[in-house]
């Protein structure tokens, strides 16, 4: 419900006074000044992103999300219907596709593996992650180098290039996670860092 404006009882006029040249000049200088200034304000503001991080989130439908960076590259997410596959596609600013990384959800929407392909649709890297039991937090994650397999000689199970494991305070906010490398892999750390490969910018999960 609208509020209810209240207004100043009103005085009766004063006679009216011729107004003077300059102060018409002035006041029409100070309109002007006031539209242009708004109005480049505004332009600018379409212009610039939105946020501290200079990007600018795009909708299209219910299942796709844009985000457009600064520098002309974009990457787009795609949910399925069911919500259970995430497919994040990053584009360079020459308008190709630079990487690929398609997440399997569980009910709750985390991601619980993932596959990692460069522009050319080649798989490279393979990534599963574990949560906490009772917390349901994000612990760890594994990468496996989908290239070469890697096996322990003593299990003959398949051996990760990189694990990460995720710490938090007691508060329960993220601190620094600890990152183990077994080999080297250049590609992941030039293309991930320590950051890992959790989708934290999902812009479906709340």
């Amino acid at each position: 419900m609208a509020k209810q404006l209240v207004f100043p009882p009103m005085h009766p006029p004063h006679p009216p006074h011729p107004p003077h040249p300059l102060r018409i000049t002035a006041l029409i200088l100070a309109v002007l000044g006031l539209s242009l200034g708004t109005g480049l304000s505004q332009q600018d503001k379409k212009k610039s992103f939105p946020d501290k991080f200079q990007e600018k989130w795009e909708k299209e439908g219910p299942n796709v999300r844009i985000k457009r960076h600064q520098d002309g590259s974009r990457t787009v997410f795609r949910r399925s219907p069911d919500d259970r596959t995430l497919v994040k596609r990053t584009w360079g600013i020459n308008g190709a596709v630079k990487m690929i990384v398609v997440y399997r959800l569980n009910a709750q929407g985390d991601p619980l593996a993932c596959k990692i392909y460069d522009g050319r649709e080649s798989l490279l890297y393979k990534v599963s992650y574990g949560y906490g039991k009772t917390t349901g937090r994000l612990q760890a994650e594994r990468m496996f180098d989908a290239r070469a397999l890697r096996t322990d000689p003593r299990t003959g199970k398949e051996t990760p290039i990189r694990v990460m494991y995720y710490n938090y305070d007691a508060q329960g906010n993220s601190t620094a996670p600890e990152v183990y490398t077994f080999k080297e892999g250049k590609n992941a750390e030039e293309v991930f860092g320590s950051h890992g490969t959790f989708p934290r910018d999902n812009p479906f999960k709340p």
